[in-house]
This record gives C-alpha cells, structure tokens and sequence, in this order.
C-alpha cells in the first residue's frame, strides 16, 4: 500500500507537466487528459524496477500515446482545437486570471501552427523546443535517429517561425556524395563506396528494414561498405525532410528510405526506415537531372 501512495503521488506531481506536454501535442485539453490517463495506467501495469527518472519515463510515454494519437487522425479529419472562451481581455496586468488567459491565447496561435505539422515533427519540435528534451531520448519515442529527430524539429521550427524551407547551402555537395554512393553500390565498387564513408561509419537498419532486407546494425566504414556492395539498384537520391537521403522502391512502392548524415565530405551514418508509419510522415522528393 506504502509504495501504491507513494507512486500516485509521484505521478500527480508530474501531471501539470504530462498534461502541458500532451496539450501542445494535441490542441485537445480532452484528448490530453486521455493521454495522461493512459500513461498513469501503463505505468500501474510497468515494472518500475526498470524506471531510474520517473518524470522522464512518463515524459516519454505520453509522447508516444500521442504520437499514436496524432498518427490515427492522419485516417480521419483532423479535430479542432479546444480553444476556451476568454472572454474580452482588458486591463491585463492588473488581473492575473486575465493574463493568464492571453497568456494561453498566446499559446493557442502556436497550437494552430503546429496543426499543420506531421506527427513526427510535432512530437519532435514540442519535446525539444518546449521542453528541452535531448534528441538521443526523442529519437526512442518517434523511432528515428537523433540525426533525424533534430532534422524533425528543425523542419518544424522554420514552419512555426514562418520562414521560408529552403535547402542548405551544402545541399549540392551532400547530393553528389549520395550520388557516388549509389554509384558505387550499383557497381559493387568497394572502394568507391569505402571513399565516401567515413572510418567509423555506421549502419542503423530499424526493426522493419531488419526484417525486409534481412540486415543488421553495422559499424566502420569496410563492414557497411560490404554490406551495400551491389545493392541499391531501386534505390534514388532524394530530398527527405529537408536532408539528402536515398529512397527505395520495391515493385514500385517507396519501401525504405535511406537517412544520411555528413561529416565533411563522408557519410558517417545511414539510417534505414522501413516502418510504414515513419514512411508516411516523411517528406520527399528525388532529385531531378
């Protein structure tokens, strides 16, 4: 009984939190009280021996119940926002319910910005920018690497700042290094391929890709050049959330995307992604020419 208290108190001083993390996930105060339900029923049935930071364990589960959340509504139309009736707002500073309530009005602008964003940008975007999570802890909620969570929220931030997506200036040396990768693939070319990889290079294939291209997590840039020898002949250089990748198709259906990450003139890490919910919430297009 001494630990069930102990454990329900613990969650209900980190409610406010969960329910603010939800809300700017969601723009439902409804669905976000779902969301903080659920999460306090799985952490009931968890076995919290596994648990070091509870706040940060719940931080993420809610995260994930509304990824889940946001990538159901992409079968539906998306819902409104609750937005609460303020009110007229005069003499703000002299009445604290009252800058409380512009405060959230403030807030709500945000929230339709963020409407427009995938799910994975948003989850991406609210638990970094708002909450300050590392992207190594964001990356296990939306199933990407750091790399592309910070892509993720990247993308996002320029859209709620309202500036304009355009490309990097190293887009074109990043596309010519992906392009002598394909090449060399193509052509079984090990050399050509160890040329463009960095030393310590790693491959990161997720659970999906595993089973589809029957592959495995791989490190230093002989062993992932070995295992991308001859491979790749489906495969195009493309424009995936704002980074140079490869997508590739199978029997004319986009089945894996390749995410590249540079150092310097080399590809230090690729990451493919064969999970059709990640696949949907990517933006891409190949390079024409």
């Amino acid at each position: 009984m001494g630990e069930k208290r102990w454990l329900a108190d613990e969650f209900e001083a980190n409610r406010g939190h969960l329910r603010a993390v939800a809300f700017r996930m969601l723009g439902s105060r409804s669905e976000a009280e779902d969301a903080v339900q659920e999460a306090w029923l799985r952490l009931t049935r968890s076995d919290r021996n596994d648990v070091d930071n509870l706040s940060g364990w719940l931080t993420t589960v809610v995260a994930r119940i509304c990824l889940d959340m946001l990538r159901s509504r992409k079968t539906r139309r998306e819902e409104p926002l609750d937005l609460p009736a303020h009110g007229a707002i005069v003499d703000i500073a002299s009445n604290p319910e009252r800058e409380a309530a512009f405060a959230d009005s403030v807030g709500l602008a945000l929230l339709v910005v963020l409407q427009t964003l995938s799910p994975a940008e948003r989850v991406a975007f609210v638990l970094h920018d708002m909450f300050d999570l590392p992207f190594e802890e964001i990356a296990t909620v939306i199933g990407r690497s750091a790399a592309a969570a910070r892509q993720l929220a990247s993308r996002a931030r320029r859209r709620v700042q309202g500036q304009p997506e355009t490309p990097d200036v190293d887009l074109a040396r990043k596309r010519s290094i992906a392009e002598a990768f394909l090449t060399a693939s193509r052509n079984g070319d090990i050399e050509g391929l160890i040329a463009v990889l960095a030393p310590d290079a790693v491959f990161r294939p997720d659970a999906a890709a595993t089973r589809l291209g029957n592959v495995v997590p791989l490190r230093g840039a002989a062993a992932v050049a070995e295992s991308f020898k001859g491979r790749a002949t489906s495969a195009r250089v493309a424009l995936v959330d704002d980074e140079v990748g490869l997508v590739v198709f199978i029997e004319g259906q986009l089945r894996v995307v390749l995410m590249l990450s540079f150092e310097g003139d080399q590809i230090s890490t690729v990451d493919a992604i064969a999970d059709p919910d990640h696949l949907r919430d990517m933006a891409w297009s190949i390079f024409e020419g």
